[in-house]
């Protein structure tokens, strides 16, 4: 599987996200809560998690957060901790302790056997990061009783989502052997030069496994499974085909200079985006941190069983790319498709299967969560993109105006076919409107 030649484009990857990461300025939060949620996501990219990692790193650290703060004052349903109360244990210190020692559980400092949880250097800096944020952070809480008694809950709070997820098989290596038919996933080639740099080309499958691992709030991986992708030889895959082939061309696409923005707007990991989404909106709408950091684990959650859910799907069908379906398009037995054997995407490919898209998948799981949550899906909201092209800005009118245009990022950048956005934005509904409604669920008959 050429496992070192991934770990190598693995580390390059990453490194250019690192150095992104490092050099962005400071994010004004309202809380502590949206403070840690930010060195959370830094975090995890130091660290060189890929997206489908960091997501599980990112949900346990906030369900840490949320069980903390509910062990402070008991408001929502906690999810792994328990035990009676503490009103005298302060919040922030129960805040950042539960992150610190979450992420520090979650960045493992050693090489692993294949790429996604970053090299040895990636874990030590990042580790090196959270710790100095804590110390600056837990300096500036006044000592005594209420603090000591804040770090001890927030300890147990990580303690307990660690306990939890430690047999889940995040970390159980699985090889993949890629099929060789039509309609096959096939180890992909990247646009030359990558875009964005360092991609690496026709890498071995991603985290195979993933699959399999136990969902956060879903009974199974398979709960809401899609229905595969459209036969080869059928007039929807032909629409599917042309429409990719013509907008995600690199060099003569019919698209958009503005499909063109939304197309690498949306290409930064879905976990750290649709964070930064549920923080801006947590700040117009003032929520206190008790509010913010159920919303948080609750969109991160639903993510991370977004991915788990489409993964399992991913290796079900195993459905080739774009890329390699247009540079054999002659061989398809679709007389609706003409191969082009120069096309490339306009952005690189991930490693993986086409169908469905979990880009998809989570964007419509963290919309759904926070139309449910803030009770109305008509919410105004403008918000600026991370690496690996930040600075963009967008402004939506509604979270399902944000999820489709996240889906159709993926035609846009060439890397997915239309049914693998349309099935993923409806299992993403699904997922995460059983999430919203089976975890961390109000103890306040008044609230959300």
């Amino acid at each position: 599987m050429r496992i070192m030649e991934h770990i190598r484009a693995q580390q390059l990857r990453t490194l250019f996200v690192s150095i992104l990461v490092v050099a962005a300025p400071t994010i004004a939060a309202a809380d502590s809560v949206s403070n840690w949620n930010i060195t959370a996501a830094r975090a995890v990219l130091l660290a060189g998690q890929n997206g489908i990692v960091s997501s599980r790193s990112l949900a346990m650290t906030q369900v840490a957060v949320h069980d903390a703060l509910n062990a402070i004052d008991r408001r929502y349903e906690t999810y792994a901790l328990t035990g009676d109360t503490d009103p005298g244990a302060s919040a922030d210190a129960a805040v950042a302790t539960a992150a610190h020692d979450a992420l520090v559980g979650l960045i493992p400092v050693g090489a692993l056997p294949f790429a996604g949880f970053g090299s040895l250097s990636q874990q030590t800096a990042a580790i090196d990061f959270v710790n100095a944020t804590y110390a600056t952070d837990i300096s500036t809480i006044p000592d005594g009783p209420g603090k000591t008694r804040g770090i001890a809950v927030g300890h147990a709070a990580a303690m307990a989502i660690l306990a939890r997820r430690s047999t889940d098989g995040a970390t159980a290596f699985v090889p993949y052997t890629p099929g060789t038919n039509p309609g096959d996933w096939q180890p992909t080639p990247n646009p030359i030069p990558f875009d964005p740099p360092a991609a690496g080309d026709r890498l071995p499958a991603v985290l195979p496994w993933w699959g399999s691992v136990p969902p956060f709030v879903l009974r199974s991986a398979d709960q809401f499974e899609t229905d595969g992708p459209p036969a080869l030889g059928s007039e929807l895959y032909a629409t599917d085909y042309n429409e990719v082939q013509a907008v995600g061309n690199k060099i003569r696409a019919v698209r958009t200079s503005d499909q063109e923005q939304i197309a690498r707007f949306w290409f930064e990991g879905s976990a750290t985006g649709w964070s930064r989404i549920a923080r801006v909106v947590a700040d117009a709408r003032a929520l206190d941190s008790w509010e913010r950091a159920r919303l948080l684990a609750l969109v991160n959650v639903a993510m991370a069983d977004g991915f788990i859910s489409g993964w399992a799907d991913k290796y079900t069908f195993n459905f080739w790319r774009p890329v390699t379906a247009v540079r054999v398009g002659d061989t398809d037995g679709n007389d609706r498709t003409i191969g082009d054997a120069a096309w490339e995407s306009l952005l690189n490919t991930p490693a993986l299967p086409d169908y469905p898209s979990t880009h998809s998948v989570l964007g419509a799981a963290a919309a759904e969560v926070l139309r449910r949550f803030f009770d109305d899906d008509d919410v105004a909201f403008t918000v600026a993109s991370g690496a690996p092209f930040a600075g963009l800005t967008r402004s939506f009118t509604s979270f399902s105006q944000a999820a489709q245009e996240n889906g159709d990022s993926r035609v846009y950048a060439g890397i997915h076919f239309r049914s693998a956005v349309v099935d993923g934005i409806d299992q993403g509904k699904r997922i995460g409107r059983f999430v919203f409604t089976h975890a961390f669920r109000s103890l306040l008959d008044d609230d959300h």
